[in-house]
Formats: C-alpha cells, sequence, structure tokens
C-alpha cells in the first residue's frame, strides 16, 4: 500500500515513501556503503596502521532524514520510470550525491534553463529535506505535479513552532543564514498566518544589534536597510520587536543558537521587566538531535585523543559541517574538504577554510611526524562511501610521506 495522501481534486502526495525501500536497497548500498568504515566502526572507531591512527567520530555522515530524503528520491525514480522527475533543488548538500540523481534522470530546477515553469501536470516533482517556501509548494500542487515530500521531520517541528509564534502574534527571530534552502522555507511558514512576521540573524553580532535595538531603540531605516533581505514584508521594528520567539536552522551551531536566545532574553527582559517576560518572549530548542549528536561527538572526539590534525568531510555549502569545522579549527589545525579527489598528494589539499570563503589549496598539510594522529568527521549529507575514500588516501599517503626523526 502506497504511504500517499490526496483529497478530491488535490495532487498525490506521497510522504512516508512509496513503498519500494526493499526495491532500491541494493542501488543504495553499491552507490553509498563502504566496507572500510564498518570495518572501523567496527574496531572502535579507530584505525591503525603503522604509518597512521585515525581516529573517526562516533556520530558522523548520513542522519536519519538525509537517508530518507535519498531513498524516497530513489524510489520515486523506479515508481516512475516513464514520467519526468524533477527535483526543486539539491536534495542534500553533497555534490557527489546530486550528481549521481542527476544521473538517474532526476532534473533539478535550479540548474541553468530548468524552472518550475518546465513542470507539468502528472511530472513527479521531489520535495528536498531542506523543504520548500509555501510559494513554491502551492504553484506546484496548481499544476497536478505527484509530490514526493521528503521534508525533514526537525525541519517540519521548527515550521510548528514559527506558525504557532504567529498565530499567537509573535515576530519569529531565525537564526540561520536567509538564503539557505531551510530557512527560506521556514520563513515562509510564518507568513501563512495573517499579519505573521520574522526576522533573521546570522550570528551573535546581528543579533547584538537587533537586541540594542529593543534596548533603545534606534536609526528605525538604517535597520531596514541592514536586514531588508532577512525580514518579512513591511517589517517595522518599532512594532514587530515587542513580541517575539525564537527558532532555528536545524543546521547551526548549537553554542551559538543558546547564546543568541539569551542575548534576547536579556534584552527582552531588559525592557519589559522580568514579570512581564513570558507574554513579549518565548524560546524553542529548534535545533535537530542529530545536528546535535554530530556536534558533541566532534568534541569528545577532540576531549580524549591527542590529534595532529582534523579532517572534516561534507559540501563546501552545508551548514552543518562547516559548524563541525568550527568547532575543530578553535583547537587544533582542521581541513574542511568536499571528498577523497581535494587530497592531491602528502604534500598538497583543496580545502574550505573553517573561517568560510572560497575553496584554497594548502601545502605541508599532512605532518611526517609519527607516529600520525588524524581526526575524521563528516557532515550529516556525506555518504560512508566518501568518507571510506578519505580513510584509504589518508592511509596511503601517511605510508609514502618519510617521517621526521624525532630522536634526541
Amino acid at each position: 500500500m502506497d504511504h500517499a495522501s490526496a483529497s478530491p481534486g488535490a495532487p498525490l502526495v506521497f510522504r512516508k515513501g512509496l513503498d519500494l525501500k526493499q526495491a532500491v536497497a541494493g542501488s543504495l548500498i553499491a552507490d553509498y556503503h563502504s566496507a572500510i568504515v564498518e570495518r572501523v566502526k567496527a574496531a572502535g572507531f579507530r584505525h591503525d596502521t603503522p604509518s597512521i591512527t585515525i581516529h573517526l567520530a562516533r556520530e558522523f555522515g548520513f542522519c536519519y532524514g538525509v537517508d530518507r530524503a535519498v531513498d524516497y528520491a530513489y524510489q520515486a525514480r523506479h515508481r516512475f520510470p516513464d514520467r519526468q522527475v524533477f527535483l526543486t533543488g539539491e536534495i542534500i548538500h553533497n555534490p557527489r550525491v546530486n550528481d549521481r540523481l542527476r544521473s538517474l534522470g532526476i532534473r533539478f530546477l535550479t540548474d541553468w534553463g530548468e524552472s518550475v515553469g518546465n513542470v507539468e501536470a502528472g511530472d513527479v516533482v521531489i520535495l528536498p529535506a531542506f523543504g520548500v517556501p509555501v510559494g513554491m509548494l502551492l504553484d506546484l500542487e496548481r499544476r497536478g505535479c505527484t509530490l514526493v515530500d521528503t521534508t525533514c521531520g526537525s525541519v517540519l517541528n521548527v515550521w510548528k513552532t514559527v506558525k504557532r509564534y504567529a498565530q499567537d502574534g509573535f515576530t519569529a527571530i531565525i537564526h540561520g543564514k536567509v538564503h539557505h534552502e531551510e530557512t527560506r522555507a521556514t520563513a515562509s511558514q510564518a507568513l501563512r498566518c495573517p499579519g505573521g512576521r520574522y526576522l533573521v540573524v546570522l550570528d551573535r553580532e546581528q543579533a547584538a544589534g537587533v537586541c540594542e535595538y529593543i534596548r533603545r531603540g534606534g536609526d528605525r531605516q538604517a535597520f531596514l536597510q541592514h536586514f531588508a533581505d532577512a525580514s518579512s514584508q513591511g517589517f517595522d521594528p518599532d512594532v514587530d520587536l515587542d513580541r517575539i520567539g525564537l527558532a532555528n536552522q536545524t543546521t547551526m551551531l548549537m553554542s551559538e543558537s543558546l547564546a543568541i536566545g539569551e542575548q534576547f532574553r536579556e534584552a527582552m527582559c531588559e525592557r519589559h521587566g522580568e514579570a512581564a517576560l513570558a507574554a513579549h518572549f518565548r524560546s524553542f530548542e529548534t535545533i535537530c538531535s542529530a545536528t546535535q549528536d554530530r556536534q558533541d561527538a566532534v568534541v569528545t572526539l577532540l576531549e580524549e585523543q591527542r590529534l595532529d590534525l582534523m579532517i572534516v568531510i561534507g559540501g563546501y555549502n552545508s551548514s552543518n559541517t562547516g559548524n563541525l569545522a568550527r568547532i575543530c579549527g578553535a583547537r587544533l589545525p582542521t581541513y574542511h574538504i568536499a571528498d577523497a579527489d581535494c587530497m592531491l598528494s602528502a604534500e598538497v589539499i583543496r580545502h574550505r577554510p573553517v573561517e568560510g570563503g572560497a575553496e584554497v589549496q594548502a601545502t605541508d598539510w599532512l605532518p611526517a611526524t609519527r607516529p600520525l594522529r588524524v581526526g575524521v568527521t563528516a557532515g550529516a549529507s556525506t555518504p560512508d562511501v566518501i568518507v571510506g575514500a578519505v580513510i584509504e588516501k589518508l592511509e596511503v599517503f601517511a605510508a609514502g610521506k618519510k617521517a621526521l626523526d624525532l630522536r634526541p
């Protein structure tokens, strides 16, 4: 029985798979499984050779939501071999996975020459793990598409929180990246209720500016100009910051989200007083558990092991991977790489700097000290097959690099 729903006259929507999990299981294993990763996990998340010891974080790579989204995309292609199948955008932030879906004949509406206008009644459209803005969803429904909704459950929980804020007359303050697919989709949920408002803040610095306005007011036009792309239409800071509720893009750094929440709580308390705080301020933790598990695991790894460097694997546009790199980069040399192809040799590596920006090339990245101790983790959009390729390459490079003689 198909896990699909549709009311009379409405498009068919699959939200719980297409009853083809077993049919696509072999393809998923072939494309994303890694035997060496399974061996490392079975050995206590540790891989020892004469030249290198690799410590793998105990939570890494594909989370449940990502695994589910990719699974549903494979099921959709298998179920509808003769139909046009579209994805509204990247299903997850991993180039290899997205390119594999393209090779299966799935068309991305974000690719050049593609748009929602190309979608016709009867076409199949996959909604990614990040979700889609309300406007796009309504447009697709009007076109009579068959929808395969892979939106992550953690994201749906954030949407419920934001809609509840709007229903109760609270402005949603969203800690996130304003151009990230998930944040755009979440912000659109605030507008589903009449009078709904939102404001997106990127970091503690931006939050501090908003909190200062809450406390003492300020230059309204400068505020609106600064947040022109990060606020709902018609946003009025003199009115819309009177009652606020906090939410997060699920993949943000937990410690930063908590700090931002405390900044806003203190500002609202100063403006309205402790007794009236509940009437003006709400906070709800909306970081997903998988994101937090991966952050906690890498902190534990850094605390328990003496490491020479850290390798963080994942797409450069992956927020959760970037935050893992930030955590590691604060403690030891860290290289955020997209995949094993970034490791050109034992001397040269391409990587994204921990502080962000474009990919750069570094030399002398792999120490010649022995024993070499390397930590490895991966963002929630990174399949095991990429992690395995990185482990294998580290082993080869370490074996081939001449060790320094450190004897007295």
